[in-house]
């Protein structure tokens, strides 16, 4: 049975650790394209409009355009392919799944005075999906030893030898106790015989790299899964014939799990390892609260006018991590496999705002053009307790590395008697300064529609494309793969009025 070793030093214990990144604190703060058949069949451009479930998480007036209840499910078969390049190796990976999407219910009633309607509803759509992987397969200038030794140096040689009676695991648990995350690093390295120190002094603090070659056949695997879910609590209401107005509490949480695998041999004879597998698992689960507010306004019989505002969605973040490292030398092999689960404190974590400005044109019976315009400033992502040392840099990281993202999203539906057909366009700038870590995505749907009596049956398949250039490893070790990541959807959904 597995030792599980927590910590509570927010500044010592959390200051190490590859959890609190840039790269998840994005993944964290974006939503996917999610949500009904008709909602994706016009690429989520439903703000100035109503009248559709997953259309409350646009605008929550839009609950008070149904004129009678109404309740939907929807079904998702999602698959994504990535195709990645890494130094001289180009490799392809593809996966698809069959998924419970959606599901949510609106009651209306009638109002009285100048409130001519009211309406409630609850609502569940998975608004991100983790799953993912790829393989990054070639070979590389640099050895992973130099993760390894960028966290070693300023750690004193004495927390790396082993004590009399010491194991290997006894030490890896210790210096998580005692120490932090990067000096379990450090351990690894050193042990490992990745790396040497410059002195055998025990009070060195500097550290070589014991791998001097320059070609390194290298196999990165990744793999993650997991999804974040919104649960949607709405009240909305009509005033007159012209003005809806809405709100929602949306309570979220999320599970994610990661898994890389570095498999690294040495195609030179000039190093101290000839081979190694570096394993490292993660897992966070998150849980958290939002609210939005918004209106919409029939400025004439077909011009709809929306506008929406979201807060942030403040969450509450546990993590775990667990490592594994083997390494070949002359001196035989060497396996370090702490019988650990690091498990560190809590911390809260902030996404951006959001403001969405929607506008659209009814022709009567026969259809709708819809635009929606979002922007979100994903600079303001915020780790907290803000009064701690690492927090209070990695925030500034943040500032610096991030922007504000515009989300355009075009649609249309056209109707002939029973039948609906839709279509839809969607672009969403990077949120990085650089636009080279993540690129813009681009995406496009189409939709159809059949309705038979109080009854509908709607389908709609979604297509984006989006280029990464994610970091292998936060730290020292630079090297990054580049991925054409295709995502493609299949969605159905079963709606009812009641």
């Amino acid at each position: 049975m597995k030792k599980v070793l927590i910590i509570f030093m927010i500044g010592i214990g959390l200051s190490q650790v590859n959890a609190q990144t840039i790269s998840d604190a994005v993944n964290y703060s974006t939503e996917n394209l999610t949500g009904t058949a008709r909602y994706r069949g016009v690429s989520g451009a439903f703000g100035a409009l109503g009248g559709d479930l997953s259309a409350l998480n646009n605008n929550p007036a839009g609950s008070a355009v149904f004129n009678q209840s109404f309740v939907s499910l929807s079904l998702l078969s999602d698959g994504y392919d990535n195709q990645t390049h890494y130094g001289d190796g180009i490799t392809t990976n593809s996966s698809s799944d069959l998924d419970f999407n959606q599901l949510g219910a609106v009651f209306v009633s009638n109002g009285t005075g100048s409130v001519t309607k009211l309406s409630f509803g609850f609502n569940y759509d998975r608004s991100n999906d983790f799953d993912n992987q790829f393989l990054a397969s070639g070979v590389s200038s640099n050895s992973i030893s130099d993760y390894f030794l960028g966290y070693a140096q300023g750690t004193p040689l004495e927390l790396l030898e082993l004590q009399n009676g010491e194991t290997l695991d006894e030490l890896y648990q210790f210096l998580g106790e005692n120490e932090s995350f990067g000096a379990q690093q450090a351990f690894l390295g050193y042990q490992g015989y990745l790396i040497d120190p410059e002195s055998s002094d025990l009070n060195n603090t500097a550290y070589t790299n014991a791998q001097n070659g320059n070609a390194f056949d290298q196999e990165y695997r990744y793999t993650s899964f997991g999804n974040n879910s919104r649960y949607t609590l709405n009240a909305a209401a009509q005033f007159g014939e012209d003005f809806y107005l809405g709100g929602n509490i949306n309570i979220h949480a999320f599970n994610f799990t990661r898994n890389t695998l570095l498999f690294e041999d040495n195609i030179q004879q000039n190093n101290a390892v000839s081979s190694l597998d570096f394993e490292n698992d993660y897992r966070a689960f998150g849980s958290g609260f939002s609210a939005q507010i918004g209106a919409i306004y029939k400025a004439s019989q077909s011009l709809r006018l929306g506008l929406t505002l979201d807060s942030p969605t403040y969450y509450t973040i546990s993590e775990e991590t667990e490592q594994f490292l083997r390494t070949t030398s002359d001196l035989g092999e060497t396996v370090i496999n702490p019988n650990v689960i690091n498990v560190y404190e809590d911390y809260e974590f902030q996404t951006p705002a959001k403001a969405t400005g929607s506008i659209a044109y009814v022709f009567g019976a026969g259809g709708f053009l819809s635009f929606d315009y979002s922007y979100q400033d994903y600079s303001s992502i915020k780790f907290r307790p803000e009064n701690d040392v690492f927090f209070q840099q990695l925030n500034a990281d943040l500032s610096n590395s991030l922007k504000g993202v515009s989300t355009f999203r075009f649609g249309g539906e056209f109707l002939a008697g029973s039948w609906s057909f839709r279509g839809g366009y969607r672009f969403q700038e990077s949120p990085y300064v650089n636009q080279t870590t993540l690129g813009d995505l681009t995406g496009y749907s189409l939709g159809l529609g059949y309705a038979i009596g109080n009854a509908r049956i709607d389908v709609a398949y979604d297509w984006s494309k989006q280029e990464q250039n994610p970091a292998l490893y936060d730290g020292a070790f630079t090297n990054t793969a580049f991925i054409d990541h295709i995502n493609t959807s299949l969605v159905a959904t079963l709606s009812f009025k009641l």
